[in-house]
């Protein structure tokens, strides 16, 4: 039985093999991916830590010189017409004198709130000005001879214990869901193309008719698709380790380090989730009648474990889901590169109810292949 298993998964490799532009269809997402999240990841930081110049338009600047030299220092300014945002920052005509008399002082600030691209900006805008508010504020204190500390009766002292370890497990949580996510796509293609594939090529009833029993067939059918999988999350793995290398994440004040006991713990937790992964695509595969109908449905498949990655990548899953696949799986890794403890009885029910779910898909897919519906897409 494994020799036979072993002969038929070398021949679903060879012919997975033989078709490059699908296994590289498969395999980009593997590659891209890491690379477009440290793009991303370098300029987000770039932007935090380098905001670049706001030009806005300022009417009546003449009236607040102090003001608009205090937005200067902040890379706020009136630059040229042609750079500049449409954001509008009108100085009340009594500006002056409401200043001068130590009174409120009106300025109003004309932007569209709705306009996303303009969000970042206003918000910028709108912290300077509280800080110049509350600068201003506390110099009038000070010309009255009052301590501007009368002003904060309580005074609140925020103690970070947090690592840069586990400051770091923050930013990477988004990139495990990337992780897992290539676990499914990097075995698709392959899954499509051996099972409505095949039946389009009408030689899946031809393989059904040699001396091999059916079960051996959907094993080294689930044995193949699991193996492009888990290359695509070693691919994915690898990438990730040297691209991260290059992101500045210490100008943010920690660090994100991939290291071998991450890697080997990914690896071991990914197993059971390729095995589910392609059990259940090939069982989808089979359903469908035809080979855009598979992908088809696959896009839509896909959707449950993006939303169980999603879930436990931003720590919005109710508790019941941290026993589930992936949701579970994903929490323990986003503990591992915490540092925290490893929940290992959560661990060890979500991967067991992975495996019973990809044992039960297989079972199905032995079932499904005995009917000529689905073996000849009737």
């Amino acid at each position: 039985m494994i020799s036979s298993i072993i002969t038929m998964v070398r021949k679903e490799l060879t012919d997975a093999a033989r078709d490059k532009r699908s296994v590289m269809a498969g395999l980009y997402y593997a590659i891209g991916a890491p690379l477009m999240m440290c793009g991303m990841f370098m300029i987000l930081i770039g932007q935090i830590t380098s905001p670049e110049a706001l030009n806005i338009t300022i009417t009546h600047g003449e009236r607040a010189p102090d003001l608009v030299k205090y937005l200067a220092s902040n890379e706020i300014s009136q630059g040229d017409e042609a750079d500049r945002k449409e954001i509008e920052l009108v100085i009340s005509p009594d500006y002056a004198a409401n200043m001068a008399k130590s009174q409120a002082a009106e300025i109003v600030l004309i932007a569209d709130n709705s306009n996303e691209k303009l969000q970042s900006s206003i918000r910028r805008l709108e912290k300077a000005l509280q800080e110049y508010s509350a600068e201003m504020g506390s110099l009038r204190l000070i010309a009255r001879g009052i301590d501007p500390k009368v002003m904060q009766p309580i005074k609140v002292k925020v103690e970070d214990q947090a690592t840069s370890d586990s400051k770091g497990g923050m930013i990477l949580g988004v990139a495990i869901f990337m992780m897992v996510y290539a676990v499914f796509i990097s075995g698709m293609n392959l899954a499509i193309d051996t099972s409505a594939g095949e039946r389009e090529r009408n030689s899946l009833a031809l393989l059904l008719s040699h001396p091999v029993s059916t079960r051996d067939i959907v094993l080294a059918k689930v044995a193949a698709v699991t193996i492009f999988a888990m290359l695509g999350l070693i691919l994915t793995l690898v990438i990730s380790k040297l691209a991260y290398g290059f992101v500045p994440w210490q100008e943010l004040g920690f660090s994100v380090n991939i290291n071998i006991d991450f890697i080997l713990l990914m690896l071991a937790i990914g197993l059971p989730i390729a095995l589910m992964a392609a059990a259940l695509q090939l069982f989808v595969s089979f359903m469908a009648k035809s080979f855009k109908e598979a992908q088809s449905y696959l896009t839509i498949v896909l959707i449950v474990p993006m939303m169980l990655s999603m879930a436990a990548s931003y720590n919005i899953a109710p508790d019941t889901l941290q026993w589930l696949p992936i949701s579970g799986q994903m929490q323990a890794l986003i503990a591992f590169i915490k540092g925290k403890e490893i929940p290992m009885m959560q661990l060890a029910l979500s991967s067991a109810i992975t495996f019973v779910i990809a044992l039960a898909l297989a079972f199905g897919m032995e079932r499904s292949l005995k009917s000529e519906k689905i073996v000849f897409g009737l």
